[in-house]
């Protein structure tokens, strides 16, 4: 059996930028690739998305800094692209003016928020900006509750920084068979609509076709909801779907299959709500956990971030490749802090593991980090 990574001697370059590049960065490096963050003069990073990372810091606006960069994409493979539409040309750095012509085999990945074309093209946004004109913020809360959205989850990483990886490996496995580069563009308006494609496509069904918040996946069904338990603010999760899995859930409740109403008919839907509530709320959380766990009732507890962290749970890869496994993300802590890579840290390691470059020889650094091209002139590029 192979244990070489799946991504080994993919080298990276990732502009410095907030949450969706610098995640496929990660996803990229914790598959095995080499990633280089470039960072700007005097930045203080408060990137947590660093794991297996290193850094340089360049002037982009500086002929001998911008160099420096030129020279590092003649050997890389894939550059992230995490700016607004038009910053890279402005820098000098177009796709297909410079940056393909220079290396042809480069993969060019460029995320942004909005669409590239249409209203909004030029509009700043964020995370929830994005999935609300994508039209998934408008299905996600509670009935007669505004849309609600839950953090920046769905835009900024599940449709933008997943989907821009995933994009950058289509292209990279296009590359095996042409030989060349592409540009890669990445936005969270597609990627978050593509998301919710089950609820958009069933819209004219029973499992989707009534408002926010009164369907069966939405919150809308007492079968497939939250309930408190007796301890206040600590909850379980039912999903008892299938008829089978919510027998077992009405008998972990105490009840008889006849004792309550239909759940066949959704005008009895409230009053179920209520019975189930009641009961939850009778017993702690731990007591549910006894009478459910090893079930099919498909109820769980609903399990917060500290209490994981201070029970061992160990973050794992998204994914497990057999024979090719990703490198396991669990350090000392089991994988739950990040950050820690100043700008500039590690980065002349990767400079000498790419190029054979070494400081004073092909690069000097100036006095506030940026590195630049030996025996050439520091200009301004803008």
């Amino acid at each position: 059996m192979s244990t070489t990574l799946p991504l080994a001697g993919i080298r990276v370059v990732e502009l410095a930028g907030l949450a969706p590049g610098p995640f496929a960065g990660l996803l990229l490096a914790d598959y095995g690739a080499s990633v280089l963050r470039i960072d700007r003069p005097n930045a203080v990073s408060s990137d947590q998305l660093t794991r297996r990372k290193s850094s340089i810091t360049l002037d982009l606006r500086n002929a001998a800094s911008h160099s420096v960069l030129l020279s590092v994409l003649a050997k890389a493979d894939v550059l992230i692209d995490p700016y607004r539409p038009g910053v890279l040309e402005r820098l000098g750095l177009s796709p297909s003016e410079v940056l393909l012509k220079h290396n042809p085999r480069l993969i060019v990945a460029r995320m942004t928020g909005f669409r590239r074309d249409g209203k909004y093209k030029d509009m700043a946004g964020h995370d929830i900006n994005y999935i609300a004109v994508s039209g998934v913020l408008s299905m996600l809360g509670r009935a007669g509750e505004p849309p609600y959205a839950p953090g920046n989850i769905i835009g900024d990483f599940a449709g933008g920084g997943a989907m821009c990886f995933m994009g950058i490996l289509l292209a990279l496995m296009s590359r095996t068979r042409t030989g060349r580069g592409q540009v890669v563009e990445a936005n969270m308006v597609d990627g978050s609509a593509y998301l919710a494609a089950m609820p958009r496509l069933n819209r004219q069904t029973p499992l989707w076709s009534g408002p926010r918040g009164q369907n069966t996946l939405d919150g809308g069904s007492p079968f497939y909801d939250t309930y408190e338990t007796k301890d206040k603010g600590k909850y379980f999760a039912v999903g008892a779907l299938e008829p089978q899995f919510y027998a077992a859930l009405l008998k972990g409740l105490g009840f008889g299959l006849e004792e309550l109403p239909s759940r066949d008919n959704r005008e009895n839907w409230p009053a179920l709500r209520a019975a189930f509530a009641k009961r939850f709320s009778e017993k702690t959380r731990a007591e549910w956990e006894s009478i459910f766990d090893g079930t099919d009732a498909c109820a769980t507890p609903v399990l917060e971030q500290d209490e994981l962290e201070q029970g061992g749970f160990e973050q794992r890869p998204a994914v497990h490749l057999v024979d090719t496994p990703a490198l396991p993300i669990a350090a000392d802590d089991g994988g739950w802090t990040g950050g820690g890579l100043t700008p500039g840290e590690g980065g002349q390691e990767t400079l000498e593991a790419w190029l054979g470059w070494k400081e004073g020889c092909e690069y000097d650094v100036r006095s506030d980090g940026a590195l630049m091209k030996t025996g050439e002139e520091g200009k301004a590029k803008l």
